[in-house]
Order: structure tokens, then sequence, then C-alpha cells
């Protein structure tokens, strides 16, 4: 069997053992999806109006536009915590000790690891976006392209964002200094556009919402779903999610390959 072949069936065999456990251990998964869903849904229907008006908007509904998109990004740093945590858990519990034992492709392991959070980060992202088109929004001036562009741009963020995960995971010693470690990921929404637009925001603070991953991804998600220009956040937003993917891959497989202490 070749390299790849041997990578591609192992990097598979290790993907179902993670969806295997995601599906018999729901809870951590439910507790994070729990925090964007709350938010959306104590800004839209307890500070709405308000919010809208803070913006120039004209009623709620125009808040919940500018809101979804921003919470959709939320959504994957939230769950990304949840593989920072189980790839903590895999270091700990000795199983990793197991499989470098075995005549398994070595960076299997992280890849399972990172393409589960991939695609439980898109089911996330699905069911708050559910719960926002169900309670008012609407993206009907974004066309078939802008779209498939939107969910391309989702994919790259959560796999940026999960190698930065999977990084920390294997730097904690615990699960719970892993899901401390990942909490920037689910701290920077709150101080990004999100919420409110950068311009809104004291002059002294606005470089630290503008200059970071969450906001030009954001900015542009916003764009792409409701048919507004986004100007150079694109390609910003896509410069932050390759520099960020790199960067965890390098980080991960080093740490990873590294002899045990």
């Amino acid at each position: 069997m070749s390299t790849l072949s041997l990578a591609v069936r192992d990097s598979s065999t290790m993907l179902r053992r993670n969806l295997l456990h995601a599906r018999r251990y729901p809870s951590l998964t439910l507790n994070l999806l729990l925090t964007p869903i709350m938010l959306l849904l104590l800004f839209v229907y307890i500070f709405g109006d308000t919010m809208s008006a803070g913006i120039g908007g004209g009623d709620r509904s125009d808040y919940i536009a500018y809101l979804v998109p921003g919470l959709l990004l939320m959504t994957i740093g939230s769950t990304t915590i949840g593989t920072a945590v189980s790839v903590s858990n895999d270091m700990t519990e000795g199983i990793i000790a197991r499989f470098r034992t075995m005549a398994i492709h070595r960076g299997s392991v992280l890849v399972g690891h990172v393409v589960g959070s991939v695609l439980q980060s898109v089911v996330s992202v699905v069911l708050v976006g559910a719960v926002g088109v169900a309670i008012g929004f609407r993206s009907t001036d974004a066309t078939a392209l802008e779209w498939l562009a939107a969910f391309g741009l989702l994919v790259l963020f959560a796999t940026a964002l999960t190698w930065i995960a999977v990084g920390m995971g294997l730097i904690s010693p615990n699960a719970e200094a892993a899901s401390n470690n990942a909490m920037p990921l689910i701290f920077l929404p709150l101080i990004s556009s999100t919420f409110v637009p950068v311009d809104a925001m004291p002059g002294w603070f606005q470089p630290i919402a503008e200059y970071q991953p969450f906001t030009p991804a954001i900015e542009t998600l916003r764009g792409l779903l409701l048919g507004t220009e986004i100007g150079n956040n694109g390609w910003i937003a896509v410069a932050w999610c390759l520099g960020l993917a790199a960067l965890g891959y390098r980080w991960s497989t080093a740490k990873f390959n590294a002899d045990p202490k």
C-alpha cells in the first residue's frame, strides 16, 4: 500500500472514531452550541430594537440581518473549543501513546480530529442558521455564487481555527486547561464587529476590533449573505484563514511529533 493510500485509510478510520465519540457524548458540543444561540435570542428579543436604532436600522429585522453572520462565525469558534478538549483528552488518557506503537500513519490522528471538527462546525452553523431563519433572518439578495462563496469561507475559517485548537489541546495538561486555553476563539468575536459596527466603537478600541481575524471574516460573510459590498475584507479574511491554518498545522504537527517526555 502506498503512503498516500495508507494516510487516507488511517485518516478515515480516525475520522470515524472522532465522529463516533461526538455521537456518543454530545453534551460538550451541545453546551458550546448553546452560547451563540442564547446570544442570538438575547440580542434580538431584548436588545434588538435598541441596537437596530443604534446602527441606523429601521427595525428589529435589520439588526437580525446584521447579527446572524457574526454569530455563525462565533459558532465555529465555540465548536472548536470542543476540539481542544478532545485532543487534550486523547493526549492525557494514553490512547496517543498506544497509537504511537501501532503501524498507522502518524498524521492521521490529527487529520481525523480536524476533519471531524470541521464537519461538526458545519452542522453547528446550519443549526444556528436555522434558528436565525426561524426568527426572521433572510438572505434574498445573495446569488448562488455568493452562497457558495459564503459556504467556502465558513469551511476555510473552521479549518483554520480547528488547527489552532488542536495545537492548544496538545499543549494542555488536561481538559480544563484546554478549554481555558481555547477561550480566545470565543472571546474574539465578542470584541469584533459581530454586535455593532467598528465605526460605532470608541476610537481607542477600534484597532483592537478591526485588526483581528474575526472582523474581516464577519464583514465578508455579511456582504455575501446580504448581497452588499465587501471591499478588501474578502482578501483579508482569506489571508487570515490561510495564515492561521499554516501556523496551526506547523505548531500542531511539531508538538505531536516531538518525543514524549
